[in-house]
């Protein structure tokens, strides 16, 4: 199972996810839930990093973590949760679909200590 975390501050803007697993919904290669997951986490990744300039994104295989900093300006700030939120109802929407093979949490708090 995929298991994805929302990670939001405070206030309640996304700072960020994490994405770990794999959907197990077909073999490597074919798993069309694994594939729309990932499609989505680098569409976040690279428009972050292509609109916003933010490289924030780490993986390696069957992990993402995509954070954003809590210093860029209020501009930035704004123009990234709209790329995160939009990604994250993609990952829900998979989730109402298949929500066997996905799991979205949507529950972890960033303080601002």
């Amino acid at each position: 199972m995929i298991k994805i975390k929302v990670i939001r501050d405070s206030t309640n803007l996304i700072r960020g996810f994490t994405i770990k697993g794999h959907a197990g919904f077909s073999e490597a290669g074919s798993d069309i839930v694994c594939a729309a997951v990932s499609a989505l986490a680098y569409t976040a990744a690279g428009a972050l990093l292509e609109f916003i300039g933010i490289d924030g994104h780490t993986e390696k295989h069957g992990y993402m973590k995509c954070i954003v900093s809590d210093e860029i300006p209020k501009d930035k700030k704004e123009k990234a949760e709209i790329i995160l939120e939009t990604i994250v109802l993609g990952f829900k929407q998979i989730e109402h679909s298949y929500g066997r093979y996905i799991s979205v949490l949507d529950e972890e708090v960033l303080t601002d200590d």
